[in-house]
């Protein structure tokens, strides 16, 4: 994908240089409207040492969810400010983190013993009970988060439209993305982008562990 440059900014496909914010936007991402996400209950509470595994995970040998070749980012004068991932999950759906997450670990040096134990005791694998079911060839949009200083300027309206293109450019004919429920504002963002509701998914042992009671499904043709 060429750059598009609009104004100072620049939407690009994600460069190894990016791993470090990549990392961010995924333990973003994933904390939503909360102070803590599904990385924070699975490899905290230091954000540091949870950061340093999300790059191991993004830098990976082999393309995973949480590979950095599966986003685009924003750039404002070469500096990464925004972005998202866009793929499809027949090929990298969260099912490749299987093996990539215990190689993570031992790259950045966690203790995969202590790993699985907040997995059990955590509740992290609840999320799996809310977990949404794709249609065969759906473009999923996923890990969506922008710095705080550069929110509400639109990037992310950019960004969605870029990585839905993609989505296009390969064959797909409906883009799906999931919001957790209570993120009002990252559900307003994609209606706008054309997304509608078509259902949602609760379940009292992942609200028990994440601090809200599941997931929303957004879909759009494309």
């Amino acid at each position: 994908m060429e750059a598009t440059t609009i104004d100072e900014l620049k939407l690009v496909e994600a460069r190894p240089e990016h791993i470090p914010f990549i990392a961010w936007v995924m333990l973003t991402a994933a904390r939503s409207h909360l102070e803590r996400g599904m990385w924070d209950l699975m490899a905290g509470p230091d954000e540091g040492p949870t950061l340093r595994f999300l790059e191991a995970l993004a830098s990976a040998p082999e393309p995973n969810w949480a590979h950095h070749s599966m986003f685009l980012v924003a750039e404002v004068r070469g500096r990464p400010v925004s972005a998202l991932g866009g793929y499809f999950d027949e090929e990298h759906g969260p099912a490749s983190l299987e093996t990539a997450i215990p190689a993570a670990a031992i790259a950045s040096g966690m203790d995969l013993m202590e790993l699985a134990m907040n997995w059990q005791t955590n509740g992290v694998g609840t999320i799996k009970k809310v977990a949404p079911e794709h249609d065969p060839g759906a473009w999923i949009v996923e890990h969506v988060a922008t710095l705080p200083e550069f929110r509400r300027q639109g990037l992310i309206d950019r960004l969605l439209a870029a990585v839905i293109e993609k989505g296009r450019s390969r064959g797909a004919k409906v883009a799906d993305v999931g919001v957790f429920i209570g993120n009002d504002r990252a559900q307003h963002a994609y209606e706008k982008a054309g997304f509608v509701v078509t259902g949602e998914r609760c379940n009292t042992d992942f609200e028990a562990a994440y601090g809200f009671p599941g997931v929303r499904d957004l879909s759009r043709t494309i």
